[in-house]
């Protein structure tokens, strides 16, 4: 198990690094690194984590083929939302988490079937999000990071805890390049 954690956190550094570089290579690196998790979520009682980690794969193939298409030349253009856009998200959100918790607590042996779900329907959309480019990825990035830090330390997966530690470190610098990115491509 250790050997898979250390594969796990090393490919998924790979990933997030690469995504600040805008590297169509992040993709592979987060693939496997989800394949991992997958299999660790779902062991430790995480059932809804570990339904993100294999949509993660999923589009680790989709991130990879849309960043292609952008062939050796400049990256995706950097996009953003309107406040609104986010408002609503996080209504819809709260909302679903509302009333998909109780049924994973009761279908599941979920250890935190809230939080659980409320990360993982904000990481389907942060995900998407950062396929499409959309800058505010990493503000939610940053706060899913910190979430998953508590709920897979809470589990007593340290070292699942430790590589979202380091995703929170990354999202903020990620926030910071991509914003001057996308401030130089708006000039």
């Amino acid at each position: 198990m250790f050997a898979d954690l250390s594969v796990s956190l090393l490919a998924g550094v790979g990933y997030a690094l690469l995504a600040v570089k805008q590297s169509r290579w992040c993709w592979v690196f987060g693939g496997l690194s989800s394949t991992i998790l997958v299999y660790l979520a779902f062991g430790a009682q995480l059932p809804m984590q570990a339904a993100l980690q294999a949509y993660y794969v999923a589009m680790s193939f989709y991130g990879f083929w849309h960043w292609s298409r952008q062939g050796d030349g400049p990256a995706l253009p950097i996009g953003t939302w309107p406040l609104a856009w986010h408002v609503g998200v996080a209504v819809v959100i709260l909302i679903v988490t509302a009333l998909a918790a109780p049924a994973i607590a009761t279908l599941t042996q979920a250890a935190w079937p809230q939080l659980d779900t409320a990360t993982m329907l904000a990481s389907l959309l942060a995900t998407w999000m950062v396929a499409a480019a959309k800058l505010e990825n990493w503000l939610y990035w940053i706060v899913i990071d910190a979430v998953s830090v508590f709920l897979y330390g809470a589990q007593g997966l340290w070292f699942i805890a430790l590589l979202y530690a380091i995703y929170f470190v990354i999202a903020v610098a990620g926030f910071h390049v991509w914003r001057r990115r996308w401030q130089a491509q708006s000039a």
